[in-house]
């Protein structure tokens, strides 16, 4: 159950940043909390919200390059659906100077998740062909854009042949309309070639085909599971693709690891943010005494983009 509260006002402790949060975002991750299905960290804050937009208020101790009123963007373990969070100095990020707050909420979850995925893990390389699946998510249309800059060829799915059309225009070189079977035509969208890297949002639903698709030496990197936990799958196959399987969360990475990531996409992103060569995709804005409204329609799957919440 969803419900606002009053709480005492956090104070920043050593190595964090107390940030004033003017826009928030929903993730799939806060709808399984809420649920009893994804409890958050040992140590995280048990409020939603695993990033946000907003201003420094003040310093912890021991941290530095930061100023009171600096515009930031923030990659949080939980906490973003509050007027005050407390976070890891290396979690946060300069907002694009174009970039509204709610623009700039959108940003860290989804484009970290698939920067980590496609280049950190993958290790995406110009020319290969990357599979995209649930590509008008918010996670997908950024891998969409990250791809294409990374000089690869990506390949967008969507069950709803009518959400395939951003995706496109966000640089996928290919669209294919997921419904059960689509191995045969992702191979025709790659030429015969199959798909270097998949990124998979959906799980075993898509597993044997996933495998179908693959090129030799392919890699699948598993991160996230709504199209079930448990396949049945033939690892022979794998074998004789000299293929290779990731599976990867972001959440429950350390905060050392989690600076690591920030720091590589940071440097990476944030001139292309500028240039307007990567951009979020906002598909509704609410206020968040309607964050009901916003976990019903993110539960839908109807959403193109992220959904995002404005703080007063």
């Amino acid at each position: 159950m969803l419900a606002l509260a009053d709480v005492p006002d956090p104070e920043p402790g050593p190595g964090e940043v107390l940030v004033r949060v003017r826009a928030t975002a929903v993730n799939r991750a806060d709808l399984m909390q809420r649920e009893g299905n994804y409890p958050p960290p040992a140590g995280a804050n048990d409020i939603l919200g695993l990033e946000a937009a907003g201003e420094v208020v003040s310093l912890g101790p021991g941290v530095s390059g930061f100023a009171a009123g600096d515009r930031v963007m923030a990659l949080l373990s939980g906490g973003g659906y509050a007027e005050l969070a407390n976070v890891p100095a290396g979690q946060l990020m300069p907002v694009p100077r174009q970039l509204s707050w709610e623009d700039a909420a959108a940003i860290p979850e989804v484009f970290l998740t698939a920067y980590l995925t496609l280049k950190m893990l993958a290790k995406l390389q110009s020319g290969e062909f990357a599979l995209i699946h649930s590509a008008s998510s918010g996670v997908g249309t950024a891998a969409c854009q990250i791809v294409r800059e990374l000089g690869a060829q990506a390949i967008a799915t969507s069950r709803d042949p009518d959400r395939l059309a951003l995706p496109r225009e966000l640089g996928a070189d290919g669209v294919v309309v997921a419904d059960g079977h689509f191995a045969d035509r992702v191979r025709e969208a790659s030429g015969g070639h199959g798909a270097d890297v998949i990124l998979d949002l959906v799980g075993a639903a898509y597993w044997t085909e996933n495998i179908a698709t693959l090129a030799r030496f392919g890699r699948i990197v598993l991160t996230g599971l709504v199209g079930g936990r448990r396949a049945d799958t033939d690892l022979g196959a794998l074998l004789a693709l000299q293929a290779t399987v990731i599976g990867s969360t972001l959440r429950g990475r350390t905060a050392d690891e989690k600076a690591a990531i920030v720091t590589e996409f940071a440097g990476w992103a944030l001139p292309r943010f500028d240039s307007g060569r990567l951009r979020p995709i906002v598909h509704a804005v609410l206020p968040i005494d309607d964050v009901a409204d916003a976990h019903r329609l993110v539960g839908t799957n109807r959403a193109v983009g992220k959904v995002v919440l404005r703080v007063p």
